[in-house]
């Protein structure tokens, strides 16, 4: 597995697909996969049988994973798509936005 630049609660901005320009917060990190759950991008419609959380059924949006590398981080300056850089201090791991230099926490 690979390591990624982007984590849960990150908040990101969508560079490619029918979702472009959107940004949201992130839910959930398929790391195997290398897809993220973006909160309010790329939703699908699902059916659901009715069951006793939901008893009448019927058509439920939801959200769908998203490839890791459709995504950029928000610069926390700025506020625009940045990349980023890892710096490495002693044992911790540092992402720091390569616009602004400012430390992503």
């Amino acid at each position: 597995m690979s390591k990624l630049h982007i984590r849960k609660d990150d908040k990101v901005v969508v560079l490619a697909g029918s979702d472009k320009g959107k940004t949201g917060k992130v839910l959930k990190v398929l790391v195997s996969k290398n897809r993220a759950i973006v909160e309010g991008v790329n939703l699908v419609s699902k059916s659901t049988k009715p069951s006793a959380k939901n008893p009448q059924g019927g058509i439920v949006k939801q959200e769908a994973s998203i490839h890791i590398s459709n995504l950029s981080l928000i610069d926390p300056k700025s506020g625009k798509a940045t990349r980023v850089a890892i710096k490495h201090e002693g044992k911790n791991v540092i992402r720091i936005a390569k616009k602004s230099g400012e430390e992503i926490k």
